[in-house]
């Protein structure tokens, strides 16, 4: 038995319930009901998802009392000297207590009943690896004024938490491609391979056998509104894995395939999403599917011809068949509305809306770093994610959206960590406004990731050291020297690119126009 997904990643899955919590409230010397002091526990369904407890949500209460002075005077005295005496004095044994009290009572309270999501949202951080999510977190912490490492992440307060493995059929390092077919469809492919089994051969499209179906596909099959939202191309490999058939994850349009495989009658990814509905009425007989709902995303160059037509001379793509696919689109669906820019999103009324096509950019949308105020026109994820919800929501049968933080990746591939962590907590964001947008008595969300970088912490940092800065050791103020006599920062990376400083550029592409630099760099006068 082959098994879906050589490296750990985190699942983080909201249950279709509220959430059992537990909140402590330490009690002084003199309270009423602990005359030593001690501590108040409260436990209840964390119905607004604030991570407290109103006193309506309250539930039961109970308190853990330190013993009396009088009680501790003797050595001899067990309740002085026993564990649970020693270690409730401790605010790091007390919050782990309670976690751990929580975690048992969601256990109890799960509820038992299959199936039962009547909305699922799937976030996939493209390249976020566990060392990821951790320097994120910690970045986020930091900027907001914290020391870090105690930070969370909005999808690390989920309350289930798993491990997935990925790997492709024929590589031990997977890529994105394979991974996000394996996640989507359920069966692990090759790496390049988008929607067929490993049995495809690559550039080969002449084998419908290895076709998959996908959870979309299954959400349309079942009357579901579906949604794919993302800040690369809208037919970069993981999003197109929900919808397209492709034994090359590079046949994004038809300029990037072989004549042979034109000739062949291959369909490129583009024309793939336009021909979405009735691909799949024709491989399913009598299937009542209206389409994607909702698309979001860049790579608007692989839907526009290389020739501009006379009415819209500015609007050169990649296409060389000279076809305009958004035209298409608007012909198949007169009551879809087709947007470019932030504003236009904005001002779309997602109560009237049943189809969307939003093409933001050219190819890949910006870092969120590098999209400052009123410098592009292109929304963030996290407003692109609330559009979507607030439209697929119209559907009574439910709704299945995908959502990936692409440029996770991206950045990671540049050895960029500044862009990389950034986006991380963009996407934290997103998941924030979903889980605070739906309701968990009937929504599913998972975050997850399709595979890891080589992405590293090290060194010995100490407490509250600026995650993106030169490693300080614990007790020193000035940076720590390795064998050389060089700094080093504490995140770093196993190959790539190498160092460059790139000072106030926040768009990490920029590396590429750079080269390699592998050469062991002296950062004493860099800022990191």
């Amino acid at each position: 038995m082959k098994r879906l997904f050589p490296i750990a990643l985190l699942l983080f899955i909201t249950a279709c319930n509220d959430t059992q919590i537990v909140w402590q409230q330490t009690l002084q010397e003199g309270d009423a009901h602990c005359s030593a002091g001690g501590l108040m526990v409260h436990r209840g369904l964390d119905k607004n998802r604030d991570g407290a407890l109103a006193t309506s949500e309250i539930s039961a209460t109970h308190y853990e009392c330190k013993p009396p002075i009088a009680a501790m005077a003797s050595q001899t005295d067990p309740e002085r000297t026993s564990p649970k005496a020693i270690e409730s004095k401790n605010p790091w044994f007390n919050q782990a207590s309670a976690e751990v009290e929580a975690s048992a009572l969601r256990i109890e309270n799960a509820p038992l009943a299959r199936g039962s999501a009547k909305n699922i949202i799937l976030f996939l951080g493209d390249g976020m690896s566990i060392a990821t999510i951790t320097a994120a977190r910690i970045l986020d912490g930091q900027n907001k004024g914290m020391q870090g490492e105690e930070n969370q992440l909005s999808f690390e307060k989920f309350p289930y938490t798993g491990l997935a493995k990925t790997y492709n059929v024929d590589a031990q390092t997977p890529d994105s491609a394979g991974t996000m077919t394996a996640l989507i469809t359920g069966a692990k492919t090759n790496a390049g391979h988008i929607g067929v089994n490993e049995n495809a051969v690559r550039g080969n499209c002449h084998s419908p056998e290895n076709e998959l179906v996908s959870a979309l596909e299954l959400a349309e099959l079942a009357g579901m509104a579906t949604g794919i939202v993302t800040n690369t191309r809208i037919t970069h490999a993981t999003p197109a894995a929900t919808y397209a058939k492709a034994s090359d994850r590079n046949w994004e349009d038809d300029s990037m395939m072989s004549s042979l495989a034109i000739q062949a009658g291959c369909r490129d990814i583009a024309q793939q999403l336009i021909d979405f509905e009735q691909n799949l009425k024709d491989r399913f007989e009598g299937a009542k599917v209206d389409g994607v709902d909702v698309v979001m995303g860049g790579g608007r160059r692989s839907f526009l011809p290389q020739i501009p037509s006379p009415k819209k001379p500015k609007l050169i793509g990649n296409r060389v068949d000279g076809q305009n696919l958004i035209e298409q689109w608007q012909q198949q669906y007169t009551d879809g509305i087709y947007l470019s820019s932030a504003q236009q999103l904005q001002h779309l009324d997602s109560e009237s809306t049943n189809k969307v096509l939003a093409l933001f950019s050219d190819s890949h949308m910006r870092y969120a770093a590098n999209r400052k105020d009123g410098s592009t026109e292109e929304p963030s994820l996290e407003v692109m994610t609330a559009k979507a919800i607030d439209i697929l929501d119209n559907n009574p049968k439910g709704f299945f959206l995908v959502v990936e933080g692409g440029r996770i990746d991206h950045a990671h591939h540049a050895g960029n960590a500044y862009n990389a962590l950034n986006e991380t907590i963009e996407l934290s964001k997103a998941v924030a406004m979903a889980t605070n947008k739906t309701d968990s008595n009937n929504t599913l969300i998972v975050v997850t990731a399709d595979h890891g970088h080589v992405f590293t912490m090290a060194g010995y940092p100490k407490r509250g050291n600026p995650i993106l800065g030169k490693v300080v050791s614990i007790g020193s103020n000035s940076p720590a020297l390795a064998g050389d006599n060089l700094p080093y920062t504490t995140v770093g990376y196993a190959n790539g690119l190498g160092m460059h400083d790139l000072a106030e550029e926040t768009d990490a592409d920029q590396v590429y126009r750079r080269g390699h630099n592998a050469a062991r760099a002296d950062l004493s006068q860099v800022d990191t």
